[in-house]
């Protein structure tokens, strides 16, 4: 598919102002693109605003970004609440609630406003293919999951859908990269991408092991962040795996594979705990230990500008 590299940097359309929407425009915004950012109404896209104003002033407080970059991003950020302001955009990327019949008629909307050279991309954790009905250029439709928060962590996970261009998946993976992302290409679609899958397959042990009273949720979170939580960020599994020498590793699988969990919902103490807190994430009250949110949160947040400012800066930036 042609493309214009001028047009692609000129503007980049996000749809949804929600914890994942602006933190995604952010990312484009202190890129040096400018940003439509598109929501249901112009209340809430000014709180979103003000959201990313609070988080640049951070990165310029860190020592991240230089003075002046939140004057810089704002200044590249338009708010709208029509999809016809996506209309000159050379990458579309959706990030609505989960609600896939809004997501097939927003694509199927986007299809017939957006310029034929426009990447139409989803942050969903979906696959792209379970929104593209009502879409005719299906060789323009990608996902793009990036992570929560999306401006601190580095990962999108890149992945077409049959049909999709080639030369679209290469695009995305440059605009990402120019913007300091690290996307990795993904073969096939597949229900959560790679790393939602790894972290509820650890999820689902972890659950098993505190309600079957093998441990406390403190400890059990004590031994994967005083092990495998500091080497995952140097080697991933399969590294590790080979460091530690296939054959071992096989040999011990066997042994302990079959006695791990398999269950296919979350265990009942589990289920009994979500219904007596229904508080969302991390806000409310902590399911299994009680306190000290705050200070986790801040803990988590500090060491990922910690590995921002470490990080070496990117050789090259695409446009």
């Amino acid at each position: 598919m042609p493309h214009d590299d001028k047009q692609q940097k000129a503007l980049v359309a996000v749809i949804g102002n929600g914890i994942m929407g602006h933190g995604i425009a952010e990312v484009f915004a202190t890129a040096g693109h400018d940003v439509v950012l598109i929501g249901r109404n112009h209340e809430s896209l000014h709180v979103a605003i003000a959201k990313i104003a609070a988080s640049v002033d951070e990165f310029v407080a860190r020592g991240v970004l230089r003075e002046g970059s939140t004057k810089d991003a704002l200044a590249r950020i338009t708010i709208e609440t029509s999809l016809e302001s996506a209309k000159d955009a050379g990458l579309v990327i959706e990030a609505l609630p989960e609600n896939l019949e809004l997501k097939i008629e927003t694509f199927g909307r986007l299809d017939e406003i957006c310029s034929a050279t426009a990447i139409l991309a989803s942050a969903s954790g979906h696959p792209v293919s379970e929104m593209s009905s009502r879409v005719s250029g299906l060789d323009r439709m990608i996902a793009a999951h990036f992570w929560y928060p999306p401006q601190l962590l580095p990962l999108v996970e890149v992945c077409g859908m049959p049909g999709t261009s080639p030369h679209v998946v290469e695009r995305t993976c440059r605009l990402l990269r120019g913007a300091g992302k690290d996307p990795v290409v993904i073969d096939r679609e597949i229900d959560g991408f790679i790393g939602n899958r790894l972290q509820f397959a650890l999820l689902r042990e972890a659950w098993a092991l505190w309600a079957e009273g093998v441990a406390s949720a403190s400890a059990i979170d004590a031994v994967v962040r005083q092990s495998i939580g500091r080497r995952l960020g140097i080697t991933g599994p399969l590294e590790s795996a080979d460091l530690a020498g296939i054959e071992t590793m096989v040999s011990f699988a066997r042994f302990l594979q079959p006695t791990l969990d398999v269950s296919d919902q979350p265990p009942e103490r589990v289920t009994a705990l979500a219904s007596s807190h229904p508080e969302k994430g991390l806000g409310g009250v902590r399911g299994f230990d009680a306190g000290a949110v705050a200070h986790l949160l801040q803990a988590r947040r500090d060491e990922l500008f910690r590995w921002l400012l470490e990080r070496p800066a990117p050789t090259q930036l695409d446009t």
